[in-house]
């Protein structure tokens, strides 16, 4: 007999995080048997909604109008990066999948952003990526997204968390020919590689540039340099030997001094470093400056603006941005919007205000025009093509924007404590305020994907606002901290 549902709180998950399931590999989420039970929720919220994960009809609703026989099977596309457990977890979820009934694509390693193009190109009802982003080769995670390459919104991973934890996963199994069939598309990589180019303007080259990438082992490792040579720079690769094992370690985007070191010995004109699954992209100017996401938004911004294509008036970023985008972004007449921190929360922000451009500190561009997800290839060739229309360097353009000295401090905690339960954390919060006096922020939030609380402070001068921000860590720390 099936166990009664468990009704969980909307955008209350147990399972997910802000970006998908995460865990270390090989240990509860991130098991095998975990990876089966979600390949079966994804099937079957897709068979219980009808393609119901919003905009569009089910073909079988078509036919069904049409008085014609119901023979539409749903497919997931499956994509990875370059992790070692990846081959566990992707038997493991195509198991899954085609236990309900549905058929499995699997494209091997490729960028998220790839994934979410081919999602869209190829008409499948839903992809899933098995990467833990930037973090070691040891942790891995899964993340989903829909049909239109936008990720899932949380009620439908929480009705899949729901699923697995009720048993609801294990009451329908098809037989015989009902069985879902697994098939690999050998040309994953070639089809993204088409779609990155076609982002890039018909009538500017890179020939002339010499260009640093740093793919750090991860899912970018061939196609990235491959794109970047054929729009004719000449590419000096990091990063493109993944062995299972060297994802993200001392190379990538948390580590873009690896690609600053090679730019300086080489002289080269440009940088840019991408994290294991490739949808950010940290950039080196020809001075040896390393960018982050919020120079990115602001150079990308003015431009777009001054083309007449950007739309809303503005920008989402996330809380974590440095003022100083705001000041630029005010400064030229626009808007900056802020989401809380994780990319499907910027996104969430852009669709309800109609913006097209958005992004994170951390690195993560949404180019809504190009594609549905921070890409850090399609960022990369932004940028770059900006850079050739108008003759200047990064050096040059990033001019746009004075950051503000920001300070963060990361805590690694035992537990997500309530900071309202947490008198003397409050306390000393409300005390470095009242020091900044408006002149300032401070934030403190917990990570959605590690146990890590983050104390982020900005303010005028650098040594004055660390200080507060070990304080208020430090008291974190006696409370929760491990």
């Amino acid at each position: 007999m099936n166990q009664p549902a468990v009704k969980l709180k909307k955008n209350k998950r147990h399972l997910f995080g802000t970006d998908g399931v995460r865990g270390v590999a090989n240990e509860e989420p991130m098991t095998s048997e975990m990876a089966l039970k979600l390949g079966r929720a994804i099937a079957k919220v897709l068979h219980e909604s009808e393609r119901d994960l919003p905009g569009r009809m089910p073909s079988s609703a078509f036919a069904r109008r049409n008085g014609e026989k119901d023979k539409h099977r749903f497919k997931i596309l499956i994509g990875k990066d370059t992790r070692l457990s990846g081959y566990m977890l992707e038997t493991a979820l195509a198991s899954g999948i085609v236990s309900m009934g549905a058929d499995v694509l699997l494209v091997g390693p490729l960028p998220t952003p790839g994934v979410a193009f081919l999602t869209r190109s190829m008409r499948a009802d839903a992809g899933v990526v098995i990467s833990a982003s930037h973090n070691p080769y040891q942790d891995n995670g899964i993340k989903f997204f829909s049909w239109d390459g936008f990720k899932l919104p949380d009620e439908v991973e929480a009705r899949m968390e729901e699923m697995i934890f009720s048993g609801e996963t294990d009451a329908h199994r098809p037989t015989f020919a009902a069985i879902g069939k697994a098939s690999r598309i050998q040309d994953a990589v070639g089809r993204y590689n088409v779609f990155l180019k076609n982002s890039f303007p018909r009538n500017l080259t890179l020939e002339g540039l010499k260009i640093v990438v740093d793919c750090g082992h991860g899912a970018a490792y061939k196609v990235v340099p491959e794109v970047l040579t054929e729009l004719g720079a000449e590419v000096l690769p990091i990063g493109v030997h993944p062995d299972g094992e060297n994802i993200n370690r001392n190379c990538g985007a948390l580590y873009p001094e690896t690609a600053r070191e090679l730019l300086m010995h080489e002289g080269a004109d440009f940088a840019v470093a991408l994290d294991g699954d490739a949808d950010r992209a940290v950039f080196v100017d020809d001075a040896g400056e390393i960018l982050d996401g919020d120079q990115i938004l602001a150079i990308s911004a003015l431009d777009m603006k001054e083309k007449g294509i950007l739309k809303g008036n503005g920008v989402v970023a996330t809380v974590m941005s440095n003022l100083g985008l705001e000041l630029a972004m005010h400064d030229a007449g626009l808007e900056v919007v802020r989401a809380q921190v994780g990319d499907r929360y910027v996104v969430e922000k852009m669709l309800a205000g109609n913006f097209n451009l958005g992004g994170e500190q951390s690195g993560h561009i949404l180019f809504l025009d190009h594609n549905s997800t921070g890409d850090g290839a399609i960022t990369c060739l932004q940028m770059l093509a900006l850079m050739v229309e108008k003759r200047k360097r990064l050096s040059q353009l990033k001019k746009v924007m004075r950051r503000l000295p920001q300070v963060l401090v990361n805590v690694h905690v035992k537990e997500k404590k309530d900071f309202e339960q947490m008198p003397k954390v409050k306390k000393q919060i409300a005390e470095v305020e009242r020091s900044l006096a408006g002149r300032g922020r401070v934030l403190v939030r917990y990570s959605g994907t590690e146990l890590l609380c983050r104390v982020m402070l900005e303010g005028e001068d650098e040594k004055k606002i660390r200080a507060m921000a070990e304080a208020i860590a430090g008291e974190i720390r006696a409370e929760v901290g491990k």
